[in-house]
């Protein structure tokens, strides 16, 4: 089994690729149709939440992201 890969964009959504399960904070599970890769919405725009559909592109949504270390 491959590793799961999260990807943050900056000014963008969050990629994941590889073996996962998506679920609501209710518990119930998003059926994903055997893809192996979203993109999730960060901008709240998007009219397929929790999926990206690229509303952040005209909303004006700004977050950079870098990895470096966890914080608390």
């Amino acid at each position: 089994m491959s590793k799961t890969k999260v990807i943050v964009k900056s000014n963008g959504s969050i990629r994941i690729e590889g073996d996962f399960e998506l679920f609501d904070m209710d518990g119930n599970q998003h059926d994903l149709e055997g893809k192996t890769a979203v993109a999730l919405c960060r901008c709240t725009n998007s009219a397929k939440m929790p999926f990206c559909d690229g509303a952040h592109k005209n909303c004006d949504f700004k977050s950079t992201f870098t990895a470096g270390p966890q914080q608390a």
